[in-house]
């Protein structure tokens, strides 16, 4: 680039000199090739006339005027090449900043110092990006990243998910080793400070250590900033330290056909016909006439309300031209737990998808495909949050009716909730399946025997996927809790219950019922007063 610079800059004296030389050489040519006859006399004058030298003048004079316009002409094409070179480089930058190289290219494996010193050069540029050493303009309040603040013991946290709890001691293990490592570099940090050489200091060890806050920026990285005690008692260290994300590497590119997939949905059943009824209409519209790749196996307990069930299965078979179906009926007391285990065991063709359902669950053929897509035999287990739906008649109570039930099917806050308590409804491979070992059959009744699944997939080699999923709803339904379950089992029924109803400012409005008609009914006479 120098190089070039210098040549652009050289360029005008170089071609001023060269028309300098030529002009002073056409004119010797012309004076040494003048004709010696009296008619043929050049306007030049001849070397001893006595206007030699004026003419010698206005002939240069002329020259140098052109050759001055034309460097000035020259002058203004390199500008403007400039100009355009600039603004070339600058929408060049734009480009590279919108669409960054692949990072095959930019991390070159084939040179290592290159590829490590574009990689700490990226690290750094991610703490520049970062709100650490200044603050970013945002557009509402919604846009802030909240902190969440950690002592040795607890984590406070705002997103609670499935803990429910605002403190706790980090449980996840990723989470704890996180911040472990944190208050060990923080320690080391204050142990060795900068610019002090050899001179004595105070020894920090994480007991000395208050609190810290920190966030993450999904693209930038994690910001933490620590306290300690200082060296009286309102002095106090302060450490920020900041972990940079890398960036996004490709792991896999793969074309994944699911043409041929089969689902086999496990549906275990007593009694409950009028819920069946809802079932199969969702079933035949999501799964047989939009999906098309699927099966059913309804596992009955007992004989009461059971003909009723089979007419509905059958009536749906005969109308929808559907064949793939199972009908199993055990007589004995209801275990969803059993009734799984023995429908997907009792599948005997190739391995398949199983998931298993309830019969109080709507999906739709967006989710049958997330289905397929997460699991994988050998390696992937599917484990869907599905959103809950609040009771309706609390949730609409104040329209003149409660609307479709595809309709009252949105995410909102005021309309249900994440289930990420609930673990019954996954997907996996038949063969999968077996090779965990299946369910626990000694659990009777409601509830515990997806947990324990839940627990052998995680204790597995297999990779369990959880993830909230938008095509997958329980629909609410009144809950009993019986008088047979164990005491552990009823306390699970009952928070079930509990978070089935309402949103919390819904409850609070029902709790307050009495107060607002009392403050509705006051202003009513104030008004005819008025």
């Amino acid at each position: 680039m120098m190089l070039r610079r210098g040549f652009i800059l050289f360029l005008p004296r170089l071609v001023g000199l060269l028309v300098v030389a030529c002009c002073s050489m056409s004119i010797v040519y012309m004076l040494a090739c003048t004709p010696k006859g009296d008619n043929q006399q050049l306007a030049l004058p001849r070397v001893h006339s006595p206007t030699v030298k004026e003419g010698y003048e206005a002939v240069l004079q002329e020259q140098e005027e052109q050759h001055r316009n034309y460097i000035v002409s020259l002058k203004k094409q390199i500008a403007q090449l400039k100009a355009e070179l600039q603004g070339r480089t600058e929408q060049l930058k734009k480009m590279q900043n919108q669409y960054p190289e692949p990072l095959d290219v930019w991390l070159d494996h084939s040179n290592p110092e290159k590829a490590q010193a574009n990689l700490l050069a990226f690290l750094r540029s991610q703490v520049d990006k970062a709100e650490v050493h200044s603050g970013v303009k945002l557009s509402t309040e919604y846009a802030a990243v909240p902190f969440e603040s950690f002592t040795l013991q607890k984590v406070y946290q705002l997103e609670t998910g499935l803990t429910r709890h605002p403190e706790e001691k980090p449980v996840r293990k990723d989470k704890r080793d996180e911040l472990i490592e944190v208050i060990e570099l923080g320690v080391g940090s204050l142990n060795k400070p900068e610019g002090v050489g050899s001179a004595k200091h105070r020894v920090y060890t994480a007991s000395d250590f208050i609190e810290g806050i920190y966030r993450t920026e999904k693209n930038k990285g994690t910001l933490y900033e620590l306290t300690f005690k200082g060296d009286t008692k309102h002095q106090f260290k302060k450490i920020v330290l900041f972990r940079p994300f890398g960036p996004v590497m490709k792991v896999k590119n793969e074309n994944v056909n699911m043409a041929d997939t089969l689902i086999n949905i496990i549906v275990p059943l007593a009694k409950r016909a009028s819920k069946f009824r809802q079932f199969m209409q969702n079933f035949r519209e999501m799964g047989i006439q939009q999906d098309g790749r699927i099966h059913l196996t309804v596992v009955y307990f007992g004989k009461e309300q059971m003909n009723e069930v089979k007419s509905i299965l059958e009536n749906t078979s005969r109308s929808a031209n559907f064949k793939n179906f199972t009908f199993i009926q055990l007589n004995e007391e209801f275990s969803r737990g059993k009734g799984l285990d023995i429908g997907a065991r009792f599948w005997k063709g190739s391995n398949v998808v199983l998931f298993f359902c309830d019969v109080d669950i709507y999906f739709t053929a967006e989710f049958l495909n997330s289905c397929r897509l997460n699991t994988q035999p050998g390696k992937k287990v599917f484990y869907p949050v599905l959103f809950s739906q609040y009771n309706p008649s609390i949730i609409y109570g104040h329209h003149d009716s409660i609307p479709s039930l595809e309709q009252q099917l949105v995410i909102k806050k005021e309309t249900g909730f994440w289930r990420d308590f609930g673990f019954g409804m996954t997907c996996q491979y038949r063969s999968d399946f077996i090779n965990i070992g299946g369910f626990d059959l000694d659990i009777k009744g409601w509830g515990g025997e997806d947990v324990h699944l839940y627990r052998k997939y995680l204790h597995s080699n297999l990779i369990v996927i959880r993830t909230p999923v938008r095509g997958l709803f329980h629909l609410w339904h009144e809950k009993q809790c019986l008088d047979e379950l164990t005491p552990e089992q009823y306390k699970m029924c009952m928070q079930s219950k509990a978070m089935n109803e309402a949103s919390h400012g819904q409850l609070g409005m029902l709790v307050f019922k009495q107060e607002i008609e009392t403050h509705l009914h006051r202003q009513k006479l104030s008004s005819k007063k008025t």
